[in-house]
């Protein structure tokens, strides 16, 4: 006999339902998202770059990951180690839109959103109609004594149906001006058409 076969089972759990999540804090869990290759500079010069890499779409909306680099020019190590802490850019408050890197998107209509860390928690979710942008985060990076470069991933909710989207930035901090790069949604409705349920039921 093993020193383990004689422990006590553990009591069974209750299966709990999980509470259906607000389409706007994020992708579904249950989903592979269609790739729309959409992506370009929305903004470069000598110094500073931001990048679109690529849009993951998925039914309810679709997220845009970021990358944005800097190369150092003539700062002292004292200006440049600013430079590096300013690109991390941290989580702030999601009332505190207007420091470090500002994102935004216009639709069509001309109705119009700009991330933030929370998103529209302090409403139901019955009374958001969108669009809405949501700061899920980054991916890491890197910096050395050269350059400094991070990712940050932005959840957008819902997905525009077949219509253009324009994303505009601006980071004062860092002389970035505002920029804007417009995404095509006809690329859009092709990624979408890429997306798989994990599940059949």
């Amino acid at each position: 006999m093993s020193f383990f076969d004689d422990l006590p089972e553990q009591p069974a759990r209750p299966r709990e339902p999980q509470p259906a999540q607000p389409g706007w804090l994020g992708p579904p869990s249950d989903e592979l998202p269609g790739i729309a290759r959409v992506g370009g500079f929305v903004h470069k010069d000598s110094r500073t770059v931001v990048v679109l890499k690529l849009v993951e779409v998925y039914s309810t909306g679709c997220m845009f990951d970021l990358v944005w680099s800097v190369r150092r020019g003539t700062e002292s190590d004292q200006e440049w180690r600013e430079m590096v802490e300013e690109s991390y850019n941290h989580p702030r408050s999601s009332l505190d839109t207007r420091t470090g890197l500002e994102l935004g998107v216009a639709v069509a209509d001309g109705r119009k959103a700009v991330a933030a860390i929370h998103g529209p928690a302090a409403f139901e979710d019955a009374a958001v109609t969108g669009p809405v942008l949501t700061t899920l985060g980054g991916g890491g990076g890197s910096n050395n004594s050269e350059f400094v470069q991070f990712t940050g991933r932005y959840w957008l909710w819902p997905l525009p149906m077949e219509e253009d989207i324009t994303l505009v930035l601006r980071w004062e901090a860092l002389g970035i001006p505002e920029s804007s790069l417009v995404l095509s949604g006809e690329q859009l409705a092709e990624a979408l058409a890429g997306v798989q349920k994990y599940w059949d039921q």
